[in-house]
């Protein structure tokens, strides 16, 4: 006999607001937030989820949405969901929770997404030092491809995933992050000289009632008191979370610590495609989806597969098993970057900083085809490219690498011998959605580059 399909067990109204849905979204983690539904372990499920900015950013000819987005408002999840064993008996703390992805994608009728870089005084990105205004791009759906009318030229194959998935904290796990993070963003810019060079703030996102949506907690007397105590659900963290771990598709499976009981699993910010960094930071190409998923519960699985990096037992991180479905793509443009900034001031190891001069490097290159460099910085945030790690110990210089799939163009962009062309070089093609930068903060630019941003 055929196996039955998917259980739907949490349902989306994509005409209805977040906060209108049947089925309470919620956009905090906090472990008493109860959850809406229950599963069994084995159980082939269906979760639907709206986008992760609940709706706000449209398909039209404006990035005024996206200039003017309330972050305090993203990632409705939907959940929690309850998971217990074929006899009933809940996850508990110190289980591991294996989450198996059989199938996702675009919900039907609603096969579009966008890409988007916040204003720099408001969210920001990677490089928002260098591309302070808001920008956006629509990508639409043919299958498995996605192409955008913003960024005429490319068109690639999409390794969907969700980039929000985890479990539920228990309280003490809740208190170190609010205590960590809050240290930080109170410390200001004194102690990670890091900020020096990467612009994007703040530097936490520390709870907040403004803009909380705490699912079945909405309308108690104890909303107050949680909303004050939810993290917010920017950061991945010991429960995983938001991960944006590009690979994350079908076949993959998530190993995932459970903290209370029942372990409360939460998902979504469904993702198209993304880049290695998602470095645009509303940089994947975020859609409505669905997961189909099934759960098995490793019972004491922390104790015996997770080693705890920290002072206490909670901290652990997840395992990912990835599936064996993604694009193929046989030739690559690597860009190399190191630990030395663009005023040329050295750093030491530092892997960030190596990062963003790939992506710079990137950025320039392309300019030189026809992309403007706000087309190509949103594009290295969406399309399958790889960022890579190289070298570590080679002091002074930590050496990142990011890879772009040439057959996404439909232009050769490799380096070649040719002679000087006569009249002008570059066809400038339709250029991404733009907000004007109001704010009076400095932008970076390259001392030896010719041209702007």
């Amino acid at each position: 006999m055929a196996p039955l399909s998917p259980r739907v067990v949490v349902k989306v109204d994509l005409k209805k607001k977040p906060w209108q849905q049947n089925q309470p979204l919620h956009n905090r983690w906090h472990p008493e937030i109860p959850p809406v539904a229950e599963v069994k372990a084995g159980e082939f499920f269906r979760v639907e989820m709206i986008d992760c900015m609940g709706g706000v950013v449209k398909d039209n000819d404006s990035a005024s949405d996206i200039k003017n987005a309330d972050l305090t408002n993203t990632h409705y999840l939907s959940g929690p969901i309850k998971v217990v064993d074929e006899d009933g008996v809940a996850a508990k703390p110190g289980d591991l929770l294996a989450v198996e992805i059989c199938n996702l994608g675009p919900l039907p009728g609603d096969e579009w997404g966008f890409t988007g870089s916040f204003d720099r005084e408001n969210g920001g990105g990677f490089l928002t030092d260098h591309f302070p205004c808001a920008t956006k791009a629509i990508w639409y759906f043919e299958g498995i491809y996605a192409y955008s009318p913003q960024i005429p030229g490319v068109r690639f194959p999409g390794l969907t995933h969700p980039g929000v998935i985890g479990t539920a904290p228990s309280m003490e796990l809740l208190r170190i992050w609010n205590e960590r993070e809050r240290q930080l963003e109170e410390s200001g810019l004194k102690s990670p000289t890091l900020c020096e060079v990467v612009h994007q703030r703040p530097l936490a996102n520390l709870p907040t009632t403004k803009g909380c949506l705490l699912g079945n907690i909405e309308g108690t007397p104890e909303w107050e008191r949680i909303a004050n105590e939810a993290a917010r659900t920017i950061p991945g963290r010991e429960n995983g979370g938001n991960c944006d771990i590009k690979n994350l598709s079908r076949g993959s499976k998530i190993y995932l610590p459970v903290f209370v009981e029942g372990a409360n699993l939460s998902t979504g910010d469904m993702h198209f495609s993304q880049g290695d960094g998602e470095i645009s930071f509303c940089g994947a190409i975020e859609m409505s989806g669905f997961l189909e998923l099934k759960c098995e519960i490793i019972r004491n699985g922390m104790q015996e597969y997770l080693t705890p990096m920290g002072p206490t037992p909670l901290h652990v991180n997840p395992i990912f098993e990835i599936g064996p479905v993604e694009p193929r793509f046989s030739e690559w443009l690597v860009f190399e970057g190191i630990s030395v900034d663009e005023s040329g001031r050295q750093h030491y190891l530092d892997a960030t900083v190596a990062y963003k001069r790939a992506v710079l490097n990137a950025i320039d290159y392309l300019f030189k085809f026809g992309y403007s460099k706000e087309q190509v910085y949103l594009l290295l945030s969406c399309c399958p490219c790889e960022g890579r790690l190289s070298g570590i110990v080679d002091s002074p210089n930590a050496v990142a690498t990011l890879a772009i799939p040439t057959a996404i163009f439909d232009q050769d962009i490799r380096p070649k011998t040719r002679k000087v062309p006569v009249g002008p070089r570059i066809v400038r093609k339709p250029d991404v959605l733009k907000s004007t930068y109001d704010g009076k903060l400095p932008i970076t630019k390259n001392p030896s580059s010719s041209t702007s941003y």
